[in-house]
């Protein structure tokens, strides 16, 4: 990754990156994300807000990064919720709604949401639960993004026949980040002092690269000539291409990446992966996010001489 000359941080602060934050309970998903700001020197944005009283998995982007944000906000999402219902329960009453409400499910949105209250479908993968004691059952929750686990707290207390209110929720898993690469605001603060100080391996192992973000993507990996024409927006053609990676659907999101492993951009698919030939005339991706500079690998291209005015 790019080191910069001037940040608060020592200079060990890259131009681009991703920090997967620990976030608590109290502050909003935005004061966290100024926060990580100020830390680090860098105009910042995260990527699935969590609500005050929420705690855990905040992916929060600098730099380039922030173009990912449409990417990282489609990943899936894993929760740890503390349900409270409202009437006595059997363990088989909540083990059967429980696989009722795996699968897809139908949502509005909570009136205090940000976003337009229109009913919308959303898949459950998985609902686990945990622990039951008396009133209260703990359970884990794998979803698709934009999934209200308010809301499903809602559902199944109606369908268990007592009501049911969320009580408590921590997010686990965002995409590739789990809590376990997670880092609370105090660990990142020291962390950044001790830059200051000398000592920026702290820092650089919590700050990631955005090829992280990308892990759970199809991929396609292209010759070093051709990595300056995507910077500059080109269509990639087949015989750019050296390999593929995962499979993938005509109109799917695809990251576009170097031999050395390093990260172009992202691409719309236009043709599946089973009829992408590397190699072979034709073009098949065309970037929608380009996060590599133009000039960071030799011009492999020639540009057409233009007709001279009259």
């Amino acid at each position: 990754m790019e080191i910069t000359d001037k940040d608060p941080c020592g200079g060990c602060v890259p131009a681009s990156g991703i920090v997967v934050v620990d976030k608590p309970r109290g502050p909003s998903s935005h004061q966290v994300t100024a926060w990580v700001g100020e830390i680090l020197g860098r105009r910042v944005g995260h990527a699935g807000t969590l609500d005050p009283q929420v705690s855990g998995v905040l992916v929060v982007m600098f730099g380039g990064a922030v173009r990912l944000a449409p990417v990282l906000l489609s990943h899936n999402k894993e929760y740890v919720c503390l349900m409270r219902l409202h009437g006595d329960a059997s363990r088989e009453a909540v083990d059967r709604v429980a696989e009722e409400f795996t699968g897809r499910i139908y949502q509005r949105p909570p009136k205090k949401s940000a976003v337009k209250r229109n009913l919308r479908i959303r898949k459950i993968q998985e609902i686990e639960i945990l622990d039951m004691e008396g009133r209260l059952v703990l359970f884990r929750a794998r979803c698709d993004a934009g999934t209200y686990i308010r809301t499903l707290c809602i559902h199944m207390g109606y369908a268990i026949g007592v009501c049911a209110h969320m009580q408590e929720l921590r997010r686990i898993r965002s995409g590739p980040f789990d809590e376990a690469a997670a880092v609370s605001l105090h660990e990142l603060a020291d962390a950044a002092g001790a830059a200051r100080d000398g000592d920026p391996e702290p820092l650089r192992r919590m700050i990631l690269s955005p090829d992280a973000a990308v892990a759970d993507l199809p991929k396609v990996v292209i010759r070093d000539t051709a990595v300056d024409a995507i910077c500059h927006g080109a269509v990639l053609a087949g015989v750019g291409i050296t390999g593929k990676e995962g499979g993938f659907g005509k109109g799917e999101t695809v990251a576009i990446m170097t031999e050395r492993g390093e990260l172009v951009g992202l691409g719309k698919a236009l043709v599946s992966s089973s009829a992408l030939k590397p190699g072979e005339p034709g073009l098949v991706i065309a970037p929608t996010t380009v996060l590599m500079q133009p000039g960071t690998y030799p011009r492999g291209w020639k540009a057409h001489a233009r007709e001279p005015r009259a």
